[in-house]
This record gives C-alpha cells, structure tokens and sequence, in this order.
C-alpha cells in the first residue's frame, strides 16, 4: 500500500489561512537547547501583542459591520412589510439599490479588513528568523517518544499533561507531577504520531493517533483556526498504522468510521474491502519498540535513567566513604572538598559544592553565545547524531578568570595538569527537550578519532561540573557499573577513563539521560594522559 495522500479537511478562516502558508527560515535546531526554546518565549510574547492589536481593530471593525446589519434588519422588520414594502418611497427605494450596489459590497470587500489583515502578517514575518522550523517540530517530537520510552510514560497520561507509568498490576503512578497540567490537544497528538509514522514506528504512531482520535473526537469546536490536522487525518493514519502492526480489525473499524467523514474516498473504500478479505485469515501480532542500532544496553541503561539515586547497595557499601578531602593540597586545608566515593570499580568520586552559584551562572552566560550543536566522533570526523542531543561551547581559561579558577581547582583535587593541551579546554552543555547522551565512552576507542588530534595521548579521566539542577532526568547512568548519579547543582563527578596501562576501562561505559523536566547545564573537563606527574596516589586509587 503506498503512502498516505488524504489531504486535510478545509478549515477556513480567511485572517489566519495566510499566516499559515509562511515558512520561518532560520532557526537554528531549537529543539536541541533549552535556552533557546526559553528564547523562543520572547518570540511569542511580541507575537501575542501583534496578535492584541490585531484583535483590537477588528473588533472595531466589527462593531461597524455589526451596525450596519442592525440598520438593514431594521429596515426589514419595521418598513419593508407594509403593502407596499415602503418602495412607495424614494429615499427607500433609493437606499436600498445604493446598498445592494455599493454598501454591502463595501462591507464584504473591505479594505480595512485586508489592512488588519496584512498588519499582522507582516508583523509576523518581522518575527519569522527567530521561529522554529520544522525540522524542530519534529525533533520536539522525538524527545516525547524518547522520554516515552525511557520513563516507560504512558502516552494518555502525557496527553492529559501528567507524566505517568504503569505499574505491575495495571495502576498508573506518579513519575513528576508538575505544578500546572498542559494537557495536549488533538491536532498536538497528531503531530508526534506523525514523526513516528514517517519513521515508519508505528509500535509509536499507534498510541499518539489513538489519543488524537479520541481528543478530536471530544473537541467541542469541530476545527480549530490553529489546527493543522482534522480527525479525518488521525482516523486515515490510525488505520494504517494498524494495518502495519498486524491489527486487522482495528484498521478495518477505524476505516469504516473515516468513511463517515469522506465517503466518496476511494482508496478508504478499497482499504475496508481489503481489510474485510484480510481479516478472515489474519494472525494477531505483537510488535515490539523498534530496535535501536547503535544503543546495545538499552534496558539497563532505561533502568538506571529511572533511577532518582545511586541504588541502596551501592551506598552500603563499607568500603565507600564520604570524606573532606586536600589530596595533600595545602590550598584545600582551609576549605577542603566535600568527596563522596560512589564507586571503586570503576573509580567514581562525587564532589558536593564544587563550584558556587556565583560561579555556575557565570560560567553559562560565558557559553550562551557560543552555543553551537554537539557532535560525536564518527571515525576521523564528527557529525551531529539523534543519540546526543545538546548544545555545546568551548571555553578556554583565558575567556574569564572564573574558567581559570575552576581549572585550578580541579588540578588541586585531582592532581593532575589541566592546562592545554594536557587538559581539553572547558566544554559547557546545555541539553534539549528530552536532551541526552546514550551510551558511550569518554576516551577515544579507535586511533583515528579526533581525541589524538591534541597529540597528547587519550583522555585519562573525566571531570564534569552540574551547572544546575533539575526537577526530573538527566541523571549520569554507568552502564555496567550498575548505578546512576542524579544531577545536584553545583557538584562534580571525577573519574578515570583509561587504566594505569593506558587501557581504556569499559567499565566507565556511562550515558546523560533524557532530561524529563529542567534544564540541564553539565561543564565537561576532559584529562589527558600526557603531561601527567601522577601525583594523586592511592587517594585517588587509580586502578592498574
């Protein structure tokens, strides 16, 4: 069966039919940066006050046509039902051909109408660089599935605004309740079970037009000006959907009903005379969430995201500690750091208020305007991927004295040398709707990869700052380490990548996942092997 081609049922409203044909022309993958999708507020709030004055002169508008109907229905039910119809008069008679000629005409060709018209359109265009594209519609999209699947949220929670899951015995229970519900229209439904749809994920598609079909179907309005989609469309792309998974005779119900809506629609009429044949002979199937390429510990990694701490045997280990620690540092004796050992193999040190708020705003104000989409290596090369979704800048300790202050903290605490190129220079995250990073190494596992660009060998040890907090998500997962390390504002995460050897420590597989509510900011200090005096001994227990 070949695509869907059903156009969307007309839903006219001649003011707002023009905007809807404009194409924004750059923004730049908002979806992937929450400080942009925050910028993207501003954007709207002057398209608001447009739209007021807009609203304001039509409303005048329309108290004079509303005045000139109250005349003319005057006219009718006080003068035109006499014997005569009042044409015995001649300012009647005239007033009336004038008015069929000119004035009605007047009314329903106005000027004024297309001048309120053109103001708001070209109000929205002065707008239309800073809009999303939509290119960020659809990775907006991908980041619901994507929390979808690694909450394990239940899709008519989400469109009610609530963020839930399922328990075993078929209870929903609270994963993050947010203050104020957004629950999702219809026409919002339709949009995220189409990306899925394209995708051909239609394990996805199913629920999201599901929600859609039934949210269209409770509307009380039967086609909203702002909509893009009708319930036509959800039944259309709900019955194939169905189709695709096996589902026969859903598929074939929800066909039937389409044709309620367009009953001449051939291919609709073709679809349930083949669904009809099909569903003799059909075969219940199940089918299961797409399989991922590259994420080969996806149910692992889902457990720990879902995780809100480091589990309880971890932490009752006694061989764990908390401590304050100089690392024979005589600059930390007055004020040590506050270490939390969280693991020993592989190595994995928390430091509580590393940095201070002072220091962790100022950081990200420096890194706003170098904000640019993060890559991963793809062999010699780097290229932007699905399975990391942020924005990234690059700061060197020159940048501010802040930057320099942190690099020496961290050379203190770790005794190491963090001045490049023995130490990459401060990289600054701020992560997207849904943003994340799945499962990967920091050090470099082939000999091509970018990391040996600075020719001072692989990245030995990672040092990684929370810049902020977060109510939900975002926690750090290692992978076969088995734990999760939930994001606290202003502490930092240390450990080894790269054993004594020079052998990187699969253990250290760790992955950022998905941020559910918040907005993420992480400082990343990436430690190279040479240039290294090794001083930080057994206390920082650096295994061979």
């Amino acid at each position: 069966m070949n695509s869907l081609e059903m156009k969307p049922m007309a839903c006219v409203l001649l003011t707002c039919a023009c905007l809807c044909t404009l194409a924004p022309t750059c923004a730049c993958e908002m979806f992937t940066s929450l400080m942009d999708v925050q910028q993207a507020i501003t954007v709207e709030k002057k398209l608001i006050g447009h739209l007021r004055t807009y609203i304001h002169k039509e409303w005048k508008r329309l108290q004079d046509v509303r005045r000139f109907y109250s005349k003319v229905w005057r006219l009718h039910s006080e003068l035109y039902r006499g014997p005569s119809n009042g044409m015995a008069n001649p300012l009647l008679a005239f007033t009336l051909i004038k008015r069929l000629h000119a004035d009605w005409f007047n009314v329903v060709d106005s000027q004024q109408a297309a001048d309120n018209t053109q103001a708001l359109r070209w109000s929205y265009e002065q707008e239309q660089n800073d809009l999303p594209k939509s290119e960020d519609v659809r990775g907006a999209a991908r980041g619901l599935l994507r929390l979808q699947d690694v909450y394990a949220l239940n899709v008519a929670s989400l469109a009610a605004g609530r963020f839930q899951r399922a328990t075993g015995d078929n209870q929903l229970m609270d994963v993050y309740t947010p203050a104020v519900a957004t629950p999702l229209s219809g026409d919002d439904c339709f949009s995220v079970g189409k990306v899925a749809y394209d995708q051909e994920d239609y394990y996805h598609s199913v629920p999201w037009l599901q929600e859609s079909v039934k949210l269209f179907r409770a509307a009380s309005v039967r086609c909203n000006p702002e909509d893009e989609a009708t319930l036509a469309d959800a039944l259309d792309h709900l019955a194939f959907s169905h189709f695709k998974t096996g589902n026969i005779s859903h598929a074939l119900s929800v066909s039937q009903e389409l044709l309620h809506y367009d009953p001449m629609n051939g291919r609709v009429l073709q679809n349930v005379e083949k669904y009809e044949k099909l569903l003799v002979a059909s075969v219940p199937v199940t089918l299961g969430r797409p399989a991922s390429k590259h994420l080969k510990t996806r149910e692992a990694y889902e457990q720990l995201c879902q995780m809100a701490a480091p589990q309880p045997e971890m932490i009752k280990s006694i061989q764990l500690s908390c401590d304050y620690f100089t690392n024979g540092n005589p600059s930390l004796t007055l004020l040590p750091a506050r270490r939390e050992v969280l693991s020993l193999h592989p190595y994995v040190v928390l430091y509580h208020d590393f940095v201070t708020d002072r220091e962790s705003e100022h950081i990200k104000d420096l890194a706003r305007t170098g904000l640019r989409r993060s890559v991963v290596a793809t062999g010699e090369k780097q290229a932007t991927a699905d399975y990391r979704i942020s924005k990234s800048a690059w700061l060197k300790d020159s940048a501010h004295a802040v930057v320099g202050t942190l690099d020496r903290r961290i050379s203190m605490v770790t005794g190491l040398n963090v001045t490049h190129p023995f130490g990459e220079y401060l990289q600054v995250v701020n992560y997207g709707i849904g943003g994340h990073y799945e499962p990967h190494f920091d050090h470099a596992t082939s000999p091509s990869s970018p990391v040996f660009r600075l020719k001072t060998g692989n990245r030995m040890a990672t040092f990684m700052v929370y810049l902020s907090s977060v109510e939900a998500g975002g926690s750090t997962a290692f992978i076969y380490a088995n734990f999760s390390v939930p994001v606290v504002k202003n502490s930092a995460i240390f450990w080894w990548n790269l054993h004594r050897n020079g052998k990187g420590d699969g253990d250290t597989l760790h992955a950022g996942c998905p941020v559910l509510i918040g907005d993420k900011w992480v400082a990343n200090k990436w430690i190279h092997e040479y240039g290294q005096e090794f001083r930080h001994g057994c206390s920082q227990n650096h295994e061979e």
